[in-house]
């Protein structure tokens, strides 16, 4: 037997959409962490690449000739 007495027109459909809601904040926040954490990821591999190509180009002598270039344009 349920003793909290009569329940308010709608109640039940706004406890509902709450709990929706509720349950959407939560996804949401956890999908924001993970792009969060791809990204950084992704920021980290971007720079190392970097490094890894300029390394390259020091190695094959062309490194002032591409900084030569960015600058003449």
């Amino acid at each position: 037997m349920d003793v909290r007495g009569p329940e308010a027109p709608g109640g039940r459909a706004l406890r509902d959409a709450e709990n929706l809601f509720q349950e959407l904040q939560e996804h949401f926040q956890a999908l924001t962490a993970t792009l969060n954490l791809r990204m950084e990821e992704m920021g980290n591999r971007i720079e190392d690449l970097q490094k890894n190509v300029n390394d390259l180009m020091v190695q094959a002598g062309i490194e002032n000739s591409i900084k030569e270039q960015m600058l003449k344009t």
